[in-house]
């Protein structure tokens, strides 16, 4: 990741509005920030949230508080709590996430 035309900015997330996105279940809210070429996200599942999409996007996610369970396409699980990450380039590893007891993270894209 190359970060390009990204002033040294301050995020107070709680001033930032969440946008509702919903799984298969359960829901998702996610407060970004978009800026030069990347988004940055503060994103909360509820309780029994499942992705309704297996996503070939690169990321940098941080867990902050929860348990997130994120599959990949070929068959492997991985769980992560808090203070766990897991970083993927674009398009080499589809993948999708869920909770059953709701889970709090940060997502750099």
């Amino acid at each position: 990741m190359k970060i390009q035309d990204t002033p040294f900015c301050t995020v107070d997330w709680n001033q930032v509005a969440p946008t509702e996105h919903p799984g298969e279940t359960g829901m998702a809210y996610w407060r970004t920030l978009e800026i030069g070429n990347i988004r940055v996200r503060m994103v909360e599942y509820t309780p029994g949230y499942f992705a309704d999409h297996w996503c070939n996007r690169g990321h940098v996610l941080l867990v902050m508080e929860g348990e997130l369970t994120t599959e990949l396409k070929d068959g492997r699980v991985f769980i992560l709590k808090p203070g766990m990450s897991y970083q993927v380039s674009d398009d080499i590893a589809p993948h999708r996430s869920h909770t059953a007891s709701g889970a709090k993270l940060f997502i750099v894209d």
